[in-house]
């Protein structure tokens, strides 16, 4: 279904999220829940936007797996008050290339990516550093279950072997207090106040009867959406 949307064509699944944060409200109605922002504001306080959120989806028999890395070091955002939510959409565990955290390493500093530590890629840390940090932690989930990460904790996956899709949600929140420094980050004010000259905060996308997946509230979206005050 987001594969037929005309602002979607020709980018690849893992380019699919900024673009549907600015497009597709059934996407900002889920980033919005409460039940989702209630678990957020026990971290970062009760005035929360989204700078970032797209799916994570490994077909099955897939050779690539994602290397160590720190998800604030991709950040564009000062102070780095932050949190990131994995909804999964499927069963994730080891068989599928489930996420795997260093235990204790959200107490770490950000490491700069690209290789510079010696990692592949864009990740942060070796295998070898990685294993001095501490223990391995499986993040193993079933549907609906929602993993709670710091920005610092260093984390990846291995590939996914098996038979079966492993698809999560991943939403990242912000305090409104925190100065997003990428103007192309399509930011979102989901609940509180925002901070006077921090921020320029997109409007909702509208509701479009029978082209928008439909969901609980839609009829009544386009009144009480987040509208942009310019």
């Amino acid at each position: 279904w987001l594969g037929s949307r005309k602002y979607l064509q020709g980018l690849p699944p893992d380019h699919w999220h900024h673009p549907i944060m600015r497009n597709d409200p059934f996407w900002v109605r889920l980033m919005s829940d409460s039940r989702l922002l209630d678990l957020v504001q026990f971290f970062i306080g009760p005035h929360i936007a989204s700078f970032s959120s797209h799916y994570f989806c490994k077909m099955p028999h897939t050779t690539r797996n994602v290397p160590w890395h720190q998800d604030g070091s991709y950040y564009p955002l000062w102070p780095m008050k932050v949190v990131s939510l994995w909804l999964a959409v499927d069963r994730s565990d080891i068989g599928n290339g489930c996420l795997r955290v260093v235990k204790g390493s959200h107490l770490e500093d950000l490491e700069m990516p690209g290789g510079k530590t010696g990692a592949a890629g864009m990740g942060t840390h070796t295998d070898g550093q990685v294993q001095a940090l501490g223990e391995l932690v499986n993040i193993e989930l079933n549907p609906g279950d929602v993993s709670i990460h710091h920005p610092n904790v260093v984390h990846g996956s291995a590939a996914n072997s098996s038979h079966r899709r492993r698809c999560g949600l991943s939403v990242r929140y912000m305090s409104t207090d925190v100065h997003c420094v990428a103007d192309e980050q399509p930011v979102l004010l989901l609940k509180g106040e925002a901070v006077p000259g921090v921020n320029w905060y997109r409007s909702w996308p509208k509701y479009r009867s029978e082209y928008d997946m439909p969901f609980d509230g839609c009829s009544s979206w386009n009144a009480r959406r987040y509208k942009d005050s310019k």
